[in-house]
């Protein structure tokens, strides 16, 4: 059976997993609405409900209106989340989902049990992950083959808040409760990964590595191994810094300068190459905003008067790890 036909008969298939995302955004919308604490309730409420439209309701979009009207939706969507978030619209409201919850007996009484559940999210994810393509039921395969690391993710999650449940005695309804009040903690930082990946696609379309490389032969020497690794290096760094993602770094920069010059024209060996070229895009990471989930989120979660502490603090180690990236790569590569 192909990895098409996979898919299609799998019971726990990628469509399953965001329905249950657009679920629990939906349910977060419709709580940040009704939470009169907030400010902001209405655009808030309007911020998720939108950015929840694309999860439960695209493949409903597609089938009816088609692929090019649903895309050009999608798209508005996208710029009416970036106006919300860009006009500061987003807030966030008071949290009591238990009225008598003192945080500090919570913690004595559970103690390290507390952990158990964030780390079963692994250790489930890749038991299942070596054994995901065995499972089967008659002729249904019970994960989807076709993203098997995701659909067994998915699972690792629900039975980890099914063991969370039985350790604290909380509810479903608690546990979207608590989720909302870490989104309205993370605000629009919380979807940036998602929409600098699709940025990364954007830009591989685009031939931007193919640009990349025009204007590399126009500046510097081909033949210069030192230069070219430099301004690889410093391209992933600073490529990744717009992007936020190494990941979305990677194509284009490899299409424009690690492929042509030094893999095709300097016989570099490729798999050092690439992944001291990976971790000098990471060295970006350190010092962007972009990289929400890294550097803004945790700063939001602590609370930090000043949003940008964490890449400040960051930004000296980075730059002495890609000064040492480019010398490793010049010698090893």
């Amino acid at each position: 059976m192909n990895a098409l036909n996979q898919t299609a008969s799998s019971l726990l298939s990628i469509q399953v997993v965001f329905y249950l995302i657009g679920i629990i955004v939906m349910a977060i919308a419709w709580m940040s609405v009704c939470d009169r604490s907030n400010p902001k309730r209405y655009t808030t409420g309007l911020f998720w409900f939108l950015f929840g439209i694309g999860f439960l309701f695209g493949d409903a979009m597609v089938a009816t209106l088609g692929k090019p009207l649903s895309y050009k939706i999608l798209g508005i969507i996208v710029m009416l989340l970036a106006l919300i978030a860009g006009s500061n619209l987003l807030g966030s409201g008071q949290y009591q989902t238990h009225a008598e919850w003192d945080k500090a007996a919570f913690a004595r009484k559970f103690k390290n049990k507390l952990f158990l559940p964030a780390i079963a999210i692994p250790i489930i994810t890749v038991i299942l992950s070596s054994i995901g393509k065995d499972l089967r039921i008659g002729d249904y395969f019970l994960l989807d083959q076709k993203n098997l690391t995701l659909a067994c993710l998915t699972i690792a999650c629900l039975v980890s808040l099914i063991y969370a449940y039985q350790i604290t005695g909380g509810t479903p309804v608690v546990a979207v409760q608590e989720s909302r009040r870490l989104v309205d903690a993370m605000g629009w930082a919380l979807i940036l990964p998602l929409m600098l990946a699709m940025l990364g696609g954007v830009f591989v379309a685009a031939k931007t590595g193919q640009s990349i490389q025009s204007l590399v032969t126009m500046l510097i020497d081909p033949s210069s191994r030192l230069a070219l690794i430099v301004i690889y290096c410093v391209g992933m760094a600073l490529f990744t810094m717009v992007m936020g993602n190494a990941f979305a770094a990677f194509p284009v920069m490899a299409a424009g300068i690690a492929l042509p010059f030094l893999i095709q024209q300097h016989h570099a060996s490729p798999a050092p190459l690439v992944a001291i070229g990976m971790l000098s895009g990471y060295c970006g990471t350190l010092m962007t905003p972009m990289a929400a989930n890294f550097n803004i989120i945790p700063a939001a979660l602590l609370e930090l008067k000043d949003k940008y502490q964490v890449i400040k603090y960051q930004i000296p180690t980075a730059i002495a790890v890609l000064i040492c990236n480019i010398i490793l790569m010049y010698l090893l590569v």
